[in-house]
């Protein structure tokens, strides 16, 4: 019985290259901590990971005059797809990147990345198992 290996891997390989465009996101937000009105971006995981799920649903924007905002990437994520972030203390010259938060945001992401890693080398292995049969 054939098997495909989308759908034995999940949502993993999405979740993965999420993560690393999140990674991405943050570490241009802590470059830009210095850059006056510079606004920090982050990315909606859990609305991103759904979309990435069911490429059918969510509402995609269409740019259909010279006029319109352009859904271009930014570090290899669809503007869509970014929020900004709210501040917790505003800034005089209007820069709303916390550098705290965004390590600590930068920490955590490294974490889950690392994890959803393990997963995919668990199936991995699973799945050599099942072939060699060792």
């Amino acid at each position: 019985m054939p098997m495909k290996l989308d759908s034995y891997l999940g949502v993993h390989t999405a979740a993965l290259k999420l993560r690393s465009q999140r990674t991405e996101v943050l570490a241009a937000n802590m470059a830009n901590a210095d850059t006056p009105n510079y606004r920090a971006r982050d990315i909606d995981f859990k609305a991103a990971l759904a979309q990435a799920g069911s490429p059918g649903a969510g509402v995609h924007l269409a740019t259909t005059r010279s006029g319109h905002i352009s859904n271009s990437p930014v570090n290899g994520v669809p503007a869509a797809e970014l929020k900004y972030r709210t501040p917790l203390a505003p800034s005089l010259d209007g820069n709303t990147v916390d550098t705290q938060l965004e390590q600590a945001a930068f920490a955590e992401n490294t974490v889950r990345y690392q994890a959803t890693l393990q997963f995919l080398s668990s199936k991995f292995r699973g799945l050599m198992t099942a072939i060699t049969g060792q």
